[in-house]
């Protein structure tokens, strides 16, 4: 009776069209009505939830992200890209992705990462000829390596999310609890660079086919820079790129926590803008914090209900009940691994990323162990499921984002989104059925396997 309520509430207020996090505190507090539990407790598990150390990591994250968005940093980016690959052919496509890798691993955020280097790289591809579906393709799909990146605050959400869940390690003697958010953060490496490198091959091979770019029906291609001019641009951008060295550095050689790292990088960020390339004032500074500080609410908001939702899923042991379904689907791994990937994935088209990590993750983590999955590969697998949900309708905030950028609708951006999906889906495959492929850096690192 009591999961019949939770889960039709939680239905029914999202198809009244309530935020998430809304409506999961809603449906909630009904099962807590329903069940004759305090609503006292309730509000316990919501502020409980928020109160931890750890989670001062997000707004720090989230905070540096912004001052690097408003303080110009994008420019120098993109400048240093062009001047790589921007001689080859789709150079400005190929130019878009390594420049929205390297500002993912600034900002952290997918999101923030269209609206930078979208603002100034789908206007620009526009001018040079090339078409605006491929301009927000290439833009929105690279831009999602921000998610996987050390600066990720929902890096952070998932190892909360993970904090409660743990489990036998299939085929090992190894009792898994919880994650690390240092051993997250290195994991995410070599994924984001393959996930860069299959970005590439398809704006190239859609601008190879195409035969971009077009200008006035030409395909003149823009003239290598020399490398003087490469290395100008990098010395340039390279203060900006180096808030990354700084919170992996910090977190190898034991220093700070993963927490302290992030207000270093804040302090960093302030420093560099304000002082470095002095491109901050105080209007920009004054944006920057208040987009943050909405940010960090909602997030704040969505794990403090969640923690909620946490507590009545143990008592209604949902996760365990999830489990006996999907294992008399099948008990084979590899099956099972897809159907989670599937799951994930259509769940992430319409919900939020955090909102999808913090519900899921307790649902289907134990699952994974028991399959021979470990927390950390697990996590990667969320992270890039959740990230592609972005790009992809009915929510798709990153897809929106970029298509009102380029001035272009969904349907057309669809219609030519298939080379960058097959590009997320193979690297999505690699991450699932090869463990060592998001392992191998994180026990590099800590000398120590790392599953």
């Amino acid at each position: 009776m009591a999961l019949t309520v939770l889960c039709l509430t939680f239905l029914l207020f999202l198809l009244l069209g309530l935020p998430v996090s809304v409506a999961i505190a809603l449906s909630c507090l009904s099962t807590f009505w329903v069940e004759g539990f305090p609503l006292e407790l309730a509000l316990q598990n919501m502020i409980s939830g928020m109160n931890v150390f750890s989670f001062l990591a997000i707004p720090f994250f989230i905070f540096s992200g912004e001052l690097m968005l408003h303080g110009g940093i994008a420019d120098k980016i993109v400048n240093f890209a062009r001047n790589m690959v921007g001689h080859w052919r789709g150079g400005l496509g190929m130019a878009n992705v390594v420049a929205c890798t390297i500002f993912g691993g600034i900002s952290g955020s997918p999101t923030a990462d269209v609206s930078a280097m979208g603002g100034v790289m789908i206007p620009m591809m526009k001018r040079e000829g090339y078409s605006a579906d491929y301009a927000v393709n290439v833009t929105t799909h690279a831009a999602l390596a921000g998610a996987l990146m050390p600066t990720s605050h929902n890096m952070i959400i998932y190892a909360f999310a993970a904090s409660s869940t743990s489990g036998m390690l299939a085929g090992t003697n190894i009792m898994s609890k919880g994650v690390s958010i240092g051993e997250l953060m290195f994991a995410g490496v070599l994924p984001v660079l393959v996930l860069m490198v299959c970005m590439l091959c398809a704006a190239y091979w859609v601008a190879l086919k195409e035969g971009y770019p077009l200008r006035d029906g030409s395909t003149i291609l823009d003239k290598f820079p020399g490398w003087k001019a490469v290395l100008i641009s990098l010395v340039a951008a390279l203060p900006g790129m180096f808030v990354v060295i700084i919170i992996l550095s910090c977190i190898i050689m034991g220093i700070t926590t993963a927490t302290e790292a992030a207000g270093i990088a804040v302090t960093y960020s302030l420093l560099l803008t304000f002082i470095g390339y002095r491109t901050m004032n105080w209007n920009k500074l004054m944006m920057a914090t208040a987009k943050a500080a909405k940010t960090t609410g909602i997030i704040l908001l969505l794990i403090g209900v969640s923690t909620m939702l946490q507590y009545i899923m143990a008592v209604l042991e949902v996760p365990d009940r999830t489990a006996q379904m999907l294992l008399g689907t099948t008990s084979n791994p590899y099956v099972m691994f897809f159907l989670i990937n599937l799951i994930l994935f259509l769940l992430g088209t319409f919900m939020d990323m955090a909102a999808t990590i913090l519900i899921c993750t307790p649902l289907f983590l134990p699952l994974a162990l028991k399959m021979g999955m470990g927390p950390v590969q697990f996590g990667i697998v969320m992270l890039l499921n959740c990230a592609l949900g972005l790009n992809t309708p009915p929510v798709g905030g990153t897809q929106f984002v970029g298509c009102a950028i380029g001035g272009v609708s969904i349907e057309q951006v669809m219609k030519s989104i298939t080379p960058f999906y097959g590009a997320l889906f193979a690297v999505m495959a690699v991450v699932t059925y090869v463990p060592w492929f998001s392992t191998w850096i994180p026990t590099l690192i800590t000398g120590s396997q790392v599953f």
